[in-house]
């Protein structure tokens, strides 16, 4: 469309100017032949009087022939002047003239050198008269010449204008197809992002141009195929949860009774089996468990029940929940809760999924302590900042390797570096907590410069931060 309205505008000032250049062309023509009219009826002028005088003299008829056909002549260039307007009256006059020259010529002669003294005056006055012509000759084509160099710059000005209303007309057009794209692109980038966000209950329908309503339907069908998937993850992990926690129980029941003799007594060799295989039914069963309370998330995360929650009393009990874990490890775990604006100890109340943002917090706090060397302290502090509420849990453990920091809250990505007790984790916990966090609209991330958000103290190790937007309770 751009390119047809700026094309028009230059293929009209084409035409114009097209138009402009031949009307300058016949223009140059028409004066070129008028002027050349003019210096021939000069040069036949001086042929007819050399012609009618000497016929005065001689009186021979083949000098009045030689009269004839330049009078002829010139009466035509005079003509052609008359017919481009040029001096009306001098061409009358000439024409009147030349007819009085001709009666000179048939009349007898009576007295001596009358005739020729006439004939001298006569054609004196066709020289003047043709002088008159050339200098009117003259002022036309100067005129025309001026009215075709107005013509030229209003052409150019208005062919400006055009141009200047063109390109503001396509500058009009662009805008607005940009605005008519922008919606449908906007609602575009958000399906794509509820569809990042694992939101896919609303039917994506975008309106707009074809292309564009022709993307909206196939997101909608990636929704429709990533619920289905989601779906079959869902049963999967539940069915196979419950599938094998049914004889992993009676392994670890079988093995118990190993453990206690009731097959009878153990050699230290089958004693160790045991133990190993004692060991091994406790990891299988605290790894299906964590599947279990991953599916549960991820199905809970859809499902908040939003309530008003101190979260320093809650933060307090998840602490107190674990406090046989930190303190066998001997560690120290330190809570602080510093609201804006107010003295630090005031509550910090949220709107928030307790039970779902808890079990996150606790996913948190449990790595914390299992990878934190004894005698060292965890910090977890509680702040706001307008309407958001932040959760930072720092430790003095190893840390986070670079490489790795990118890929820690993938489900089932387990790290170079292991806990402190030697039982590698299953790599569910942290997708746990970001399933939690991004379903009350927040995020959590790790802190690569290890500088807490509030005014706690800078550590070594691992710093998390949960920051939920729009959390804080009315």
């Amino acid at each position: 469309m751009v390119a047809t309205l700026l094309g028009a505008v230059a293929l009209r000032g084409q035409q114009a100017l097209e138009s402009l250049l031949q009307r300058s062309r016949a223009g140059a023509e028409r004066t070129l032949q008028l002027n050349g009219h003019a210096e021939r009826l000069g040069e036949t002028t001086l042929t007819m009087e050399r012609a009618a005088r000497q016929y005065l003299v001689l009186g021979d008829n083949t000098l009045r022939q030689t009269y004839e056909r330049a009078a002829a002549e010139a009466e035509a260039h005079v003509q052609a002047l008359a017919d481009e307007a040029v001096a009306p009256k001098a061409t009358q006059a000439w024409l009147a003239q030349r007819r009085q020259i001709d009666r000179e010529l048939r009349e007898p002669e009576f007295i001596p050198g009358t005739r020729d003294r006439a004939l001298a005056a006569a054609f004196r006055t066709l020289g003047e008269l043709k002088q008159t012509m050339g200098e009117r000759l003259r002022r036309v084509t100067e005129s025309r010449n001026a009215a075709l160099q107005e013509e030229l710059e209003a052409g150019r000005l208005a062919l400006g204008r055009q141009v200047a209303a063109a390109v503001a007309g396509a500058v009009l057009l662009a805008l607005a197809l940009a605005l008519w794209l922008a919606r449908p692109l906007r609602r575009v980038e958000t399906a794509i992002q509820a569809l990042g966000e694992n939101r896919l209950d609303a039917r994506i329908d975008i309106r707009g141009p074809a292309d564009v309503r022709q993307i909206g339907r196939r997101l909608d069908w990636l929704r429709q195929r990533l619920a289905g998937t989601d779906a079959d993850k869902a049963r999967f992990l539940r069915h196979v949860s419950h599938e094998l926690k049914t004889p992993l129980a009676a392994l670890r029941e079988g093995v118990a009774l190993l453990q206690d003799g009731v097959a009878g007594p153990l050699s230290d060799n089958q004693r160790e089996v045991a133990r190993i295989l004692h060991d091994n039914t406790a990891t299988l069963q605290r790894r299906i468990e964590d599947l279990l309370q991953f599916n549960a998330t991820a199905f809970a995360a859809q499902r908040l029940v939003r309530k008003p929650t101190e979260m320093g009393a809650l933060v307090a009990g998840l602490v107190q929940e674990q406090q046989l874990q930190w303190r066998a490890r001997g560690v120290k775990v330190e809570l602080r809760c510093v609201p804006e604006g107010a003295p630090e100890g005031r509550p910090i109340t949220a709107d928030v999924d307790a039970a779902l943002l808890g079990s996150a917090i606790a996913n948190l706090l449990s790595n914390a302590i299992r990878y934190s060397p004894p005698g060292t302290s965890i910090s977890i502090t509680l702040s706001q900042s307008g309407d958001g509420l932040f959760i930072d849990i720092t430790d003095q453990g190893p840390g986070v390797p670079p490489a790795e920091r990118e890929r820690i809250f993938e489900p089932f990505f387990r790290g170079q570096q292991q806990p402190l007790d030697g039982l590698p984790g299953t790599g569910i916990g942290l997708s746990i907590v970001a399933e939690a966090v991004a379903a009350h609209g927040g995020r959590v991330q790790l802190v690569a410069d290890e500088t807490p958000h509030t005014t706690a103290p800078a550590t070594a190790g691992a710093h998390f931060r949960i920051e939920l937007p729009h959390a804080l309770a009315d």
